[in-house]
């Protein structure tokens, strides 16, 4: 078998997930397109653990730890997208930046309605609760 069949096929899928990642704002789409990537990554160990005629089959063995990586990436992934579309409705990724935390303004801490006090000590908060009705 020659090594340049499944070394441009690699190349090719590898291109793919990359301009995937790159250009994709789903990120559905984007976690298929990682699947990709490691895809090309496992023809290749494949390939060339076959080229080397290894009897050791390293190539192989890497290949199902990088399966059992990327399902357990997936996993993950894909659990952590569809809580991100529940709380947000999208999962655009460019509006993922709205989970960082924002700088303090105008009404941050040490403002004079803020639970924050100037020393920087947390004041009590009456509960709205029972216990602050009883």
């Amino acid at each position: 078998m020659h090594l340049a069949y499944p070394a441009v096929l690699a190349v090719l899928l590898f291109c793919t997930g990359l301009y995937g990642v790159l250009a994709r704002r789903n990120a559905i789409l984007v976690l298929m397109s990682v699947e990709l990537m490691l895809n090309a990554v496992n023809l290749n160990l494949v390939a060339f653990d076959v080229w080397l005629r290894d009897t050791l089959h390293a190539g192989q063995a890497l290949t199902l730890f990088t399966i059992a990586v990327a399902a357990a990436e997936i996993g993950i992934g894909l659990a952590i997208v569809l809580l991100v579309y529940r709380n947000r409705g999208s999962s655009d990724i460019d509006r993922l930046r709205d989970l960082a935390e924002r700088p303090a303004g105008p009404s941050g801490p040490g403002a004079p309605g803020s639970p924050v006090g100037a020393a920087g000590a947390r004041q009590p908060q009456p509960d709205t609760g029972a216990e602050a009705t009883a």
